[in-house]
This record gives C-alpha cells, sequence and structure tokens, in this order.
C-alpha cells in the first residue's frame, strides 16, 4: 500500500532522445575535458544553420541521421529546417501570384 512508484522503463527526459554514441561521445568530450559541443564538424564545411536554403540544404537535411546529433547539433538541424519551410514558402507565394498576374488569361471563355 506504502510501495515507492517505480520509474517507467527506459530512458526518460532528455536521455530518451540521445543515442548510445551520442551518450559515449558526450562521456568522452567530459573526461577529456573538451567542450560537449562536437567542434570538429564545423571545420568540415558549411554548418546546416549557415547553409542557403534551397535544393543542397534540403538534400543535407534528408540524408541527417537525427538520432545521432547531440543537441546543439539538433537546435542548428531546426532551425536549417525552418529556414528551408521559409523559403518554400516564398517560391509558392510568387508561383500563386504569377498564377493569380496571369488567371484572365488561362480562365475558360463561358458557352
Amino acid at each position: 500500500m506504502n510501495d515507492v512508484p517505480k520509474p517507467p522503463a527506459g530512458l526518460q527526459g532528455p536521455m530518451k532522445a540521445m543515442s548510445p554514441g551520442v551518450v559515449d561521445f558526450l562521456f568522452r568530450q567530459l573526461v577529456s575535458g573538451e567542450p560537449p559541443e562536437d567542434t570538429q564538424w564545423r571545420k568540415e564545411g558549411t554548418a546546416l544553420g549557415e547553409q542557403v536554403p534551397g535544393p543542397e540544404l534540403a538534400r543535407r537535411l534528408s540524408e541527417t541521421d537525427v538520432s545521432s546529433l547531440t543537441p546543439l547539433e539538433l537546435f542548428e538541424y531546426v532551425r536549417a529546417s525552418q529556414h528551408l519551410v521559409t523559403w518554400a514558402e516564398q517560391l509558392k507565394e510568387r508561383a500563386v501570384a504569377q498564377y493569380c498576374a496571369d488567371e484572365p488569361a488561362r480562365a475558360p471563355k463561358p458557352a
């Protein structure tokens, strides 16, 4: 009756989103005194958050294994995704504006 409640099985909170590889990386960073972020990827090219929105960013986002990202990298991934969505919305708005500008020419003539 006065039993202590058992925690649910599995990891909860932020640890639920971290793969074993990410946890291992963060532990090695902690032991070596390095920052918890992987800074090496910044030296390898344009970071996702700095990539110009367009097809290349869409390709990079689609090829990224989200489960292997650190919390900071995941934040950058989400931010880059938002930039891509904004870019795509602008493309759509331009296309709709073009369609609406030419609508009288496309409208079927009444019989």
